[in-house]
């Protein structure tokens, strides 16, 4: 029966509790999309976690769809990265970083004025998303991908890979859930291809596994993690069969050697989620959405998985592991300010206080 303080290891990356910081756009990124001072004191704080997992974080402008988001394609995001990355390894932490390209969940004015917006086929996502000034508005219709295209974006995301280890960073989580470029290429309403990215459930999952195969190959398997949510609706995701497709991309990627699957687990008609996973998936399993401590206890205890991930509460509880270990009450998080500091980027993010602060 594993304990959620006991250490753990996830392919090449040694985590010293099975509690995981999930990711969460933050919008506090600086010029350049790059990491900034207030993102250094941010995850610095939480590095009690047994292992972060940072915020998307977009391999190429083209991937941007959302305000202030952090990038880790040029040089001086690399080394704001850098600055993260030695913070949290300083406090006694690991951090993996999340590579997330959204396709065509975004908003042209959230993205530098040249940058493309691409997709697997030309459907606009039709949930709004926030501009600039916080304001929901229509996405932008995307440009569809050649096929001759989508090496170059392998390419992008495995520069992305080798930059963030570069940065020193633990390893990289693929992001494949919520809507963004993977799960559009996997869900059947918005991957209308002809060519063999496209149709079937064995080329709707090709681009992911080519890419987690690249990914595997440029910085190690054992280095490399994805994040999928099954039956998700999120950014206009209504796949015809999710349990056939998300069986099917596990199964293909199974034999890879990746580090974990971090399932993000929302109910599932007709099947389980994480029985879904572990059927098809021999590896290491992180369990998110909606966990309270105990929860998570009884999730480790029976083996359903190797750690267990919380997101909000690690918002307004920067020590959340010392929190649990002690017992204490947890504060809550000011919701208004989960993506602007109003003029204030401190404000709602870097200002709860730990428990002996």
């Amino acid at each position: 029966m594993a304990d959620i303080f006991s250490p753990v290891k996830l392919g090449d990356i040694d985590l010293s509790n099975r509690i995981v910081m999930a990711p969460m756009t933050r919008d506090r990124a600086g010029p350049g999309d790059v990491p900034n001072d207030v993102m250094v004191d941010y995850y610095r704080q939480r590095a009690g976690a047994g292992l972060i997992v940072t915020e998307g974080t977009q391999p190429s402008p083209a991937g941007k769809g959302y305000w202030r988001t952090p990038g880790i394609y040029s040089d001086a995001q690399v080394a704001g990265w850098r600055r993260v990355a030695g913070a949290v390894h300083d406090a006694g932490g690991r951090i993996v970083m999340q590579i997330m390209h959204v396709g065509r969940a975004a908003v042209q004015a959230n993205k530098d004025a040249d940058a493309e917006t691409v997709a697997p086929s030309a459907i606009a996502c039709p949930d709004r998303i926030a501009g600039p000034d916080g304001v929901p508005v229509d996405t932008v219709l995307p440009r569809a991908l050649a096929t001759e295209e989508i090496v170059q974006v392998v390419v992008e995301y495995v520069a992305a890979a080798r930059n963030a280890m570069a940065a020193g960073m633990d390893g990289i989580e693929l992001h494949c859930a919520s809507g963004y470029l993977p799960m559009q290429f996997l869900s059947s309403n918005s991957n209308r291809r002809t060519d063999r990215y496209g149709g079937s459930v064995v080329n709707r999952i090709r681009f992911v596994v080519e890419l987690l195969e690249a990914l595997a190959a440029a910085i190690g398997p054992g280095r490399v993690g994805f994040r999928i949510c099954p039956g998700v609706s999120f950014n206009g995701m209504d796949d015809a069969n999710p349990h056939e497709t998300h069986a099917a991309l596990l199964r293909a990627v199974d034999g890879l050697g990746l580090a974990y699957c971090h399932l993000i687990h929302i109910p599932l008609v007709g099947q389980d989620a994480l029985d879904l996973v572990r059927e098809n998936w021999r590896g290491a399993i992180i369990e998110n959405n909606g966990l309270t401590l105990e929860k998570a206890r009884g999730v480790l205890a029976e083996g359903k998985a190797q750690a267990v991930s919380f997101g909000y509460l690690f918002i307004a509880n920067p020590d959340l592991a010392d929190r649990f270990r002690r017992g204490a009450a947890l504060a809550k998080g000011e919701r208004a300010h989960f993506y602007t500091g109003a003029g204030d980027d401190r404000r709602g993010y870097t200002d709860y206080p730990a428990l002996d602060a």
